[in-house]
């Protein structure tokens, strides 16, 4: 647990000394949580604790009372919606602001039923953040001071840079998916790795669990930043898929090629596109590519051999609720793209976010 005392105040301070109003940041980004400490104004007096995860928080609760409650979706041990739901289960009385990258309008609208206050999108806009505070926080019935204490914040490392910009990244894509065929996407934590070619081959074998896939290929650059784009379609997928898309047996071979393609696109434009926004690089995407339909993975990475020595690759499995549908997503990133990415991105490393 690591307290960082700056900003926040709620519901009724008293005049005469300065209150502080303890407030809980549960993320599992280093970098999330710098930025969120960082975001709330000085003039709030918080009394800021961390948690990494949904059961750190409920821990956290247990042990002391907080007023405000910023909390993230997509997180190892416990998500936000089962910390939302075990806040509901225990009556805690707290207000909740959920802060994700996973955006699709039925995660909004779960968290808005499990009871959460507020919802902002990642990366955060301080202005978003601000209206939320004036419908959260009552204002002091006085002006008054407050020293803040110093705290240590997370130390940032290049893979916790890499893990939220994922994640930010892989939640306009979820979101871009939801929308299309109006269904509830759900968002695993993203995998980020710098891989040998020989460890890449393994990944894949791994997401294809001895199951034959469906394969499209797409390439993507921009400023000097280049890389591929895997997507990945399970067999063990296929017979949800017609029944979700009502496929006929006669037309099934061509029309999953053709849904095939347009998730590729849309899941390969909208990533890019989140990426492109936080780095401030403007993506192109070639045309998606047919590997093949129902072949072994084995083909697949036979497809990838010669493309790369070394990669940094995002990989993401999408499950569509209700359905067994997974989906897996992978961008693997020209070695000689590192540097430039590594520099476009400095500024999140930067002490004052």
């Amino acid at each position: 647990m690591v307290h960082y005392t700056s900003f926040s105040k709620h519901t009724h301070l008293a005049y005469g000394e300065p209150m502080s109003l303890p407030v809980l940041i549960c993320d599992d980004s280093a970098l999330a949580r710098k930025q969120m400490a960082r975001s709330l104004p000085a003039s709030l007096g918080a009394d800021i604790t961390f948690a990494v995860h949904g059961l750190d928080a409920l821990k956290q609760l247990e042990q002391q009372s907080f007023k405000l409650m910023f909390l993230d979706l997509t997180m190892p041990e416990l998500d936000g919606y089962g910390t939302l739901a075990e806040i509901q289960k225990r009556n805690i009385d707290i207000n909740v602001v959920v802060v994700s990258g996973d955006i699709q309008p039925k995660a909004k609208q779960k968290v808005m039923e499990l009871g959460a206050k507020a919802f902002i999108q990642k990366p955060m806009d301080k202005d978003a953040l601000k209206q939320v505070l004036k419908e959260l926080v009552e204002p002091a019935a006085q002006p008054q001071l407050y020293t803040p204490t110093s705290v240590e914040l997370p130390i940032l490392k290049r893979r916790d840079i890499y893990m939220e910009v994922a994640n930010v990244a892989i939640g306009r894509a979820a979101d871009a998916l939801a929308r299309h065929f109006d269904v509830f996407v759900h968002l695993p934590l993203p995998n980020v790795n710098i891989l040998e070619v020989s460890e890449l081959h393994m990944a894949l074998r791994d997401l294809a669990d001895n199951d034959q896939v469906s394969g499209v290929c797409q390439g993507f650059s921009g400023e000097g930043i280049a890389g591929e784009a895997l997507v990945l379609l399970s067999d063990s997928s296929v017979s949800d898929l017609h029944n979700f898309m009502q496929v006929t047996e006669e037309n099934a071979e061509h029309e999953e090629l053709e849904l095939l393609m347009d998730v590729s696109n849309i899941l390969v434009g909208s990533f890019l596109n989140g990426l492109g926004e936080q780095s401030e690089v403007r993506f192109f995407q070639s045309s998606p590519v047919l590997l093949g339909q129902h072949i072994p993975i084995e083909s697949v990475i036979q497809s990838t051999t010669g493309s790369f020595n070394k990669t940094m690759t995002f990989e993401v499995s999408y499950h569509i609720d209700g359905t067994s549908i997974k989906c897996d997503l992978l961008f693997m990133f020209v070695d000689e793209s590192l540097p430039l990415l590594d520099n476009k991105l400095a500024y999140l490393m930067e002490d004052e976010l």
